[in-house]
């Protein structure tokens, strides 16, 4: 378990409220005007990537998507759904990881396509969660066709989400605002 110092616990603290308080307030808009789950993944890649920048410690986006998933249920408690997403935090936190946050921080283009490529993946993931326990069968497969176009549209969020959240770490990066260093350890994923 890697050792959290204050900045981390603000950090995900502030990652995952913006998360909750997002998906309680724009997303079931976006969601009720188009019927397409692809903000949702928007807004949780983007975060993710965030949060791996900020903290550069494994199990941070772990825990910035378990505190989101806390608050979400506490804002909205019927919103199962998000444990889809949930999911895809600890997809995304294992393989930012096992690829190393070097790796994916500091090597512009490669790291930024392992970006979006993991965002992808785990959103695919929570969209394949949300589809096949969450809605209802008939839904999926009338007004998506299926549950791997289901999947496509969280695959699609997941990649915008991924560009956006490349986007913003380069964005702060191009300022000069520099969080912190990388953990040194057995754990630290700096491969």
């Amino acid at each position: 378990m890697p050792r959290l110092d204050t900045r981390d616990i603000v950090a995900i603290s502030l990652v995952a409220s913006t998360w909750a308080i997002l998906n309680v307030t724009i997303t079931p808009i976006f969601w009720q005007a188009t019927r397409l789950p692809i903000l949702c993944d928007m807004v949780g890649a983007s975060l993710l990537i965030l949060t791996i920048w900020w903290t550069k410690k494994p199990l941070c986006a772990s825990a910035m998507g378990l505190i989101a998933t806390v608050l979400n249920f506490i804002l909205r408690p019927t919103a199962l759904h998000f444990l889809g997403f949930t999911a895809a935090s600890f997809i995304f936190d294992i393989s930012s990881w096992a690829i190393g946050y070097r790796n994916l921080l500091d090597r512009r283009l490669i790291g930024s396509v392992l970006l979006v490529l993991i965002s992808v993946i785990s959103t695919l993931i929570a969209g394949l969660i949300i589809g096949s326990f969450f809605m209802a069968p008939t839904l999926v497969s009338s007004a998506y066709g299926g549950i791997a176009f289901f999947a496509f549209f969280h695959g699609l969020g997941g990649f915008i989400g991924g560009i956006l959240g490349v986007i913003i770490i380069n964005g702060l990066r191009a300022r000069g605002i520099k969080i912190q260093e990388y953990e040194v350890g057995r754990l630290s994923g700096a491969k």
